[in-house]
């Protein structure tokens, strides 16, 4: 390594001015003045001396340790101790290093997450798509005997076309959301009037499903600044949730109540319920608990995804609570109307 050419030149300093004082003393007796100077200046100098090497110490160990971040270790910390400005070019320096872990992190996450989706999209593709194949070469075949069994062949190839268009459809609504592709268009709402729409366009659904509905709705208007169609697939997208997984309860509930800065909607239902371990992955993609991996469930795994990345969008969140076997609660805050 090159030797500092502060360290040198200080030394040099040091050095000529030990000359200069052997020769003044050679020729004759300094006076007080000229000695209390050459004090001083040596003084100076050897503390100057001191602090650059000092300094450079402390920039091979940040060096060293720098080195074993990009090497891997992410645990490694500069310590900081000395010169204000130093230590905040190594505050800085920490603080990039935890990015750094916490970036890394991430990416590993991301990475199984990856594999985790191609693996789900994989299984839920081929299993449709196998049945519709194995369809239409039975009725490519004959095999039905009559017309209504060639319907239902027709109506079963139907039905799982439709499933996987939805399928298709939510993965491509996903790609979009990652990509900042889907635009907002925030505007003044009514929630209590949305929540309303909501459970007016599920009527048909609860009642073929022979599910009570409980709505507690407040009449007075619940304003927030959102988007409208985004807001509806949120809310319509847990609630299908609630119906799907809710009919064992044989009864579904929404709730809106205003907070001091928020307000509130939940929606419930007496169905299965979520065991605990599932609760903090009913959000991620293609992710569906054990009970409802039967094809009779259906549901394409994505909805809550899509319903918490455009909650998220409008400024808002959402979680989940559940009692097995008692309630199921999903529910979203977003922020009042300023």
């Amino acid at each position: 390594m090159r030797p500092d050419r502060n360290i040198v030149l200080i030394c040099c300093l040091l050095l000529a001015l030990t000359f200069l004082l052997i020769h003044d003393i050679w020729n004759g007796p300094l006076g007080t003045v000229r000695g209390v100077l050459f004090i001083v200046i040596y003084m100076s100098a050897s503390i100057l001396l001191l602090a650059r090497i000092r300094f450079v110490a402390r920039l091979k160990d940040a060096h060293q340790a720098l080195k074993r971040a990009v090497q891997g270790n992410r645990n490694t910390r500069l310590l900081a101790n000395g010169e204000p400005l130093l230590n905040e070019v190594i505050f800085s320096i920490n603080e990039l290093i935890e990015q750094i872990d916490k970036l890394q992190v991430q990416t590993i996450r991301s990475e199984a997450a990856r594999k985790s989706l191609l693996s789900n999209i994989s299984h839920d593709i081929r299993t449709p798509l196998t049945s519709i194949i194995g369809y239409v070469d039975a009725l490519m075949d004959d095999i039905a005997d009559n017309s209504a069994e060639r319907q239902a062949y027709t109506a079963i190839v139907l039905n799982k076309a439709n499933n996987l268009k939805k399928l298709i459809d939510h993965l491509f609504d996903l790609s979009k959301l990652d990509a900042d592709e889907i635009v907002m268009k925030p505007e003044r709402l009514d929630l209590a009037e949305l929540a309303r729409e909501c459970v007016i366009e599920f009527i048909p659904e609860l009642r073929r499903q022979q599910l009570e509905v409980k709505a507690s709705i407040p009449d007075v208007p619940c304003l927030i600044v959102a988007d409208r169609v985004s807001m509806n697939r949120i809310i319509s997208n847990i609630m299908k949730n609630a119906v799907q997984y809710g009919k064992d309860g044989k009864v579904v509930g929404l709730e809106l109540t205003e907070c001091k800065q928020e307000y509130e909607l939940r929606i419930w239902d007496q169905g299965t319920g979520i065991v605990e371990e599932d609760r903090e992955k009913v959000f991620d993609r293609l992710y569906r608990t054990e009970r409802s991996r039967s094809s009779l469930q259906g549901g394409s795994g994505l909805g809550l995804a899509i319903a918490k990345a455009l909650i998220e969008k409008n400024g808002g969140a959402i979680w989940v609570t559940s009692d097995p076997g008692v309630c199921t609660t999903f529910g979203i805050t977003i922020p009042k109307h300023p």
